[in-house]
Parts: structure tokens; C-alpha cells; sequence
């Protein structure tokens, strides 16, 4: 019995061994965890503005859109060739220097979704149509397009700002 006396402590002697491990482990992974929350600092919660309409000074500038699109298609595409390879990557350009330079027209308390769409493509002579149809609230949402033609290609641009609440 003596025996087996020594073998039950030892087995309770190494679960306690092995608990307080668990313990020291999980107390310094909880604390950590509370120096990361504390990093990141309270949490900010918007209100909600209530705001169903811009203001006045705050509507899309149309005008400004267009002559960003000219400006940019002129730059972009003045005397260029039609290249399929080339267009791809030109198409991505241009539409990301439109976006950019619209959003910074509208400033950075604006309430407008600024959707681009550039489309490039050689010029044979051909008709082309473009449409596009999206959900619209005529009195606030606004759009801007511009076409370029040269003997070897076409672009269209349209510059859309929806108004988001």
C-alpha cells in the first residue's frame, strides 16, 4: 500500500505541476491580449447624421468631371496608336487618374460614390454604342462622359457620382 501510496502523489503531485503551467501560460496569453486591446484604443461609434440630401455647396461637380476626363484622355491618348495589349493597361490608368483626381475635386467630407468607366477601342469606321443602367435618384446623382476619336482608335469615359447616405 505504501507503494501505491507514492504513485497516487506523484500522479496528483504532476497534474498540479502540469495545472499551474496551464495556468502561468494562459495568464500570460490573456495578458497579452489585454495589451494589444489597449493598443488599439477605444473603439469610435459613429451617429448616424440623418442626412438624406446634400447640401448645396456639397453637389456633384459635373462640369469639373468633364473637363478632368478631357484633360486626362487628351494627355493619355494624344497621337497613340491602337494596341490591344497597350489599351488594356491604358484603360486601368486612365480610369484610376479620373477617379483620383474627381475624388480630390470633391474633397474629403464628400457623400459621393465615384464609380469610372473608360472604354477604348479601334476605330474601323464602325458604329459603336455604349449604355450602361444603374438604380438612379435623378434629383441628387449626377454622371460626366467625354469621347475621344483618332484615326486609329475611340475611348469613351463616363465619371458616375451617386449619392450615398
Amino acid at each position: 500500500m505504501a507503494a501505491r501510496g507514492g504513485l497516487f502523489k506523484r500522479k496528483v503531485t504532476s497534474l498540479l505541476l502540469q495545472t499551474r503551467r496551464d495556468s502561468q501560460s494562459g495568464a500570460s496569453t490573456s495578458s497579452m491580449a489585454q495589451e494589444d486591446e489597449g493598443l488599439k484604443g477605444p473603439q469610435v461609434v459613429y451617429e448616424n447624421t440623418y442626412q438624406l440630401a446634400p447640401k448645396d455647396n456639397q453637389k456633384f461637380p459635373t462640369k469639373k468631371a468633364e473637363d478632368i476626363l478631357k484633360n486626362v484622355f487628351l494627355t493619355h491618348l494624344l497621337d497613340s496608336k491602337y494596341n490591344s495589349d497597350t489599351c488594356k493597361n491604358l484603360t486601368t490608368q486612365i480610369t484610376e487618374t479620373v477617379k483620383t483626381q474627381v475624388k480630390a475635386e470633391l474633397g474629403n467630407n464628400n457623400r459621393f460614390k465615384v464609380v469610372v468607366l473608360v472604354m477604348i477601342g479601334a476605330n474601323f469606321g464602325q458604329g459603336a454604342r455604349v449604355a450602361s443602367r444603374c438604380l438612379w435618384y435623378p434629383q441628387y446623382d449626377r454622371f460626366a462622359q467625354y469621347e475621344y476619336h483618332n484615326e486609329s482608335l475611340f475611348a469613351v469615359g463616363i465619371v458616375y457620382g451617386v449619392y450615398y447616405e
